[in-house]
């Protein structure tokens, strides 16, 4: 009869080091580091002893470990599957870099590069000039500024241009963006005062023109993003508070918001007006995001006149605000995209039709769903209240089923409607319909 001390569970617990040794801890320790790792095995052991319970296999053992260092630190970040039909969304990191961006950024990223030297003369160059370069002929602007986001252009404009002085806005264009941030409150930390004109669903060209005094410094224009005004609406058209600016010698700054190079012709765009088209219409500075509708890394795009983007770029501030050597060069990559007129993620949305029908219809037998038609959306601010029809994959499935997908490996997000789980593939990578085939059934398997 085995004694008391040999029948203990506690006594099958395995040496720390033998936990530590094992492939699926190994893995955990190349990723986090022996001494962190250490720390969780002694602290799981600990926790059974204390429980008196027996040992597990080492996988098991592992994976709770691993929980516990994920725990201490939080979960890293993980590939997702957006099966929502909103691209530029936001929880999910907004635009994709196109895979071939993508591809291409190791090399640039893992060594040096030249980012500020000029190999030819072999001196020192300039990190804003390929940007620059390829701003200005995507845009037609005399110059072009890159800050790290769009509110971080604005800020910076607001502060080289009018801090001290006023800034005279539309009373609805006075917009809430992601994360709380106010229009008036960007004003106020550049250092500018606020001067509200017109009403909430009107204003004319003469509630700018009573409203400039000689404490004026720039009148602003704001693309109202994320929200519309419908009915009885009127608003100045940006060629008519340029024709103002010019009359008063201020600069006319439109915050365009969302990166929009040049025209789109499909209708859920053709109404948002571009940078280019900004800048043509006499717009002093436009300044827009990279990480939406250019469909790149998160940056502040500020193009205009040359004179004043030079004013911007001699502010202190311009020092904090510019971006990292990673965001210049996947800017680069994607502008040089515009330019040759290569496929981007946006163009996903609108994708060819009998293609895209044969492309869910095989996703939606092999998952055991089937075709219904649903609306996408561009996400990001950008047209908010333009649906884009088209098929998508619909499934029987609830809630429970929903966190199972979001809970997988990869983690697929979708979203239920009517009763049922739809995952719209027009903001799933092609490339990815296996790996999204595989987390359907793992889900429904309960396989986590």
């Amino acid at each position: 009869m085995p004694s008391q001390q040999a029948a203990d569970p506690r006594r099958r617990l395995p040496a720390v080091e033998r936990v530590l040794a094992s492939p699926a801890v190994q893995k955990l320790v190349e990723l986090y580091g022996r001494a962190l790792v250490t720390v969780q095995v002694r602290a799981e052991l600990a926790a059974r002893r204390e429980a008196a319970g027996g040992a597990d296999d080492l996988d098991e053992l592992a994976t709770r470990v691993a929980g516990r260092v994920e725990a201490a630190l939080g979960p890293p970040l993980r590939r997702v599957l957006n099966a929502t039909g909103v691209l530029l969304h936001t929880n999910l990191g907004r635009a994709p870099l196109p895979a071939e961006v993508a591809a291409a950024l190791p090399a640039l990223v893992d060594a040096a590069c030249d980012l500020e030297m000029d190999l030819e003369e072999g001196r020192r160059g300039d990190r804003n000039e390929r940007a620059d370069r390829l701003l200005r002929l995507l845009t037609g602007a005399e110059a072009a500024l890159v800050a790290n986001n769009n509110a971080a252009a604005l800020v910076l404009v607001v502060a080289a241009l009018a801090s001290g002085g006023e800034v005279v806005v539309s009373r609805g264009e006075l917009v809430e963006i992601g994360g709380s941030f106010r229009i008036p409150d960007i004003l106020a930390a550049a250092g500018a005062r606020l001067v509200e004109v017109g009403t909430t669903n009107r204003t004319r060209l003469d509630d700018y023109r009573r409203a400039i005094r000689p404490e004026t410094r720039m009148l602003l224009k704001v693309h109202p993003s994320n929200y519309r005004i419908a009915g009885f609406t009127a608003e100045v058209t940006p060629a008519e508070l340029a024709g103002l600016a010019r009359e008063r010698a201020l600069p006319l700054v439109i915050d365009e918001g969302a990166g929009l190079l040049r025209p789109r012709r499909e209708p859920q765009l053709a109404r948002h007006p571009s940078m280019s088209e900004l800048v043509a219409a006499g717009a002093h500075l436009v300044c827009g995001s990279g990480d939406k509708l250019l469909g790149g890394p998160q940056a502040g795009l500020l193009v205009g006149e040359a004179a004043l983007v030079a004013r911007c770029r001699r502010h202190p501030l311009y020092r904090a605000l510019r971006p990292s050597r990673t965001t210049y060069a996947a800017l680069d990559l994607v502008l040089r995209r515009h330019v040759a007129g290569g496929p981007l993620p946006l163009d996903g949305l609108w994708p060819d039709l009998a293609a895209h029908v044969d492309r869910v219809a095989k996703v939606a037998a092999a998952v055991g769903g089937e075709v219904v038609e649903a609306a996408a959306y561009v996400g990001g601010g950008a047209a908010p209240e333009e649906p884009i029809a088209g098929a998508v994959v619909a499934l029987p499935g609830d809630a429970d089923l929903l966190v199972r997908l979001r809970l997988g490996d990869p983690p697929v997000v979708g979203y239920l409607r009517e009763g049922r789980l739809i995952l719209d593939l027009r903001t799933v990578a092609p490339v990815d319909d296996a790996a999204l085939v595989d987390s359907v059934a793992a889900a429904r398997e309960n396989r986590r």
